[in-house]
């Protein structure tokens, strides 16, 4: 089953691609693409070939933040049909659950989980596509556009203390410190935004609750031709809550709302078992992590739900032919110069 996501995206992306000195219509070619998308912005599309489309647009025009000046340029209204509705929930917490709740409107491939400890809240992002790709430039204009949600809806009172990512920081970060105005972390354990809990239950001075309840009775007229996929449900859960060390079935199971058995049928159902689903999980953020020399092999092990190194060793080996520390050696790439964007 492919994910989806929609074809307004589309327009922004031209719009930078043209800026950057990039001819998109090739390129949206390569990708799959028709352009007689950019005038249907409520259509679907799979989300593989859009995150193929922005990697190998970020590539050519050598721009590592391209994904970022998409985000940047986004607007409340470019979520399409639950626009008013995010626009008119009385706190951005509201705001952060509808998102969750019609993600299915948005991006199926985003899967998105809100953690709160103590006075902290951990806003979690990730792009799980059908299959392992590099979604650098997603990834960005998922938490960009997450951002900009929050800003558009609290304004001033929007004060987070750092945006995450697990992958390198670019050679220039202009871009990220003019969008984020906080922390930034790269090489972090997880894609996402952290913020005070209080920020999250600050009203939202935009609400009105007779258009909220008005949006709410439109959005839930929508219906999608797409059959739900568990198997995707399953997968996007465990990209988020494997590094926490919560990805065990019952965890899962529980945080879909639904008990062991009756996920293990569902999944049977399309020929799929949980056992080989965090396995390909694991053997697609291992390459996320041991590619990057700031993680030890201790903590890898440790973010792919390992309790003990030599457990991970031994799994890895039997995955990849041989040890962690063997394979990241014989990897090493030697360090490209990238043009600043």
């Amino acid at each position: 089953m492919t994910t989806m996501t929609r074809a307004g995206v589309l327009t922004n992306y031209i719009e930078v691609a043209k800026h950057l000195g990039l001819n998109p219509i090739p390129l949206l070619r390569n990708a799959g693409l028709s352009r007689s998308l950019i005038e249907q912005p409520e259509q679907r599309l799979p989300a593989s070939s859009a995150v193929k489309l922005l990697e190998e647009s970020a590539r050519d025009s050598g721009c590592m933040t391209f994904g970022l000046r998409m985000a940047e340029s986004r607007q409340l209204s470019d979520f399409g049909a639950i626009s008013l509705l995010l626009m008119h929930q009385p706190t951005l917490r509201d705001a952060i659950m509808t998102t969750v709740q019609y993600r299915h409107l948005l991006n199926e491939a985003l899967a998105i989980y809100v953690e709160e400890f103590e006075k902290t809240i951990v806003i979690r992002e990730e792009v799980v596509t059908d299959i392992p790709m590099i979604s650098r430039q997603a990834t960005e204009l998922a938490i960009g556009v997450m951002f900009r949600l929050c800003s558009a809806l609290l304004g001033v009172s929007w004060n987070p203390r750092s945006v995450n990512f697990t992958h390198d920081a670019p050679p220039n970060l202009q871009l990220h410190r003019r969008l984020f105005r906080c922390n930034l972390v790269f090489g972090a354990e997880f894609n996402g935004i952290v913020c005070p809990a209080e920020d999250l239950d600050k009203p939202n001075p935009m609400a009105d609750p007779a258009l909220a309840r008005f949006a709410q009775h439109y959005v839930d007229t929508l219906a999608t031709d797409k059959e739900h996929s568990v198997v995707l449900d399953v997968r996007k859960a465990i990209y988020l809550l494997l590094p926490m060390g919560r990805a065990s079935i019952e965890q899962i199971a529980e945080a879909m709302g639904t008990n062991v058995r009756t996920l293990q049928r569902r999944l049977e159902e399309h020929d799929a078992t949980f056992s080989d689903l965090i396995n390909s999980v694991r053997r697609e953020l291992v390459m996320r992590y041991i590619e990057n020399e700031h993680y030890s092999i201790s903590q890898i092990a440790d973010l792919l739900g390992y309790g003990m190194p030599s457990s991970f060793t031994r799994w890895f080996a039997a995955q990849f032919g041989e040890s962690p520390a063997r394979w990241r050696d014989s990897h090493k790439q030697s360090t490209e110069s990238k043009k600043r964007c």
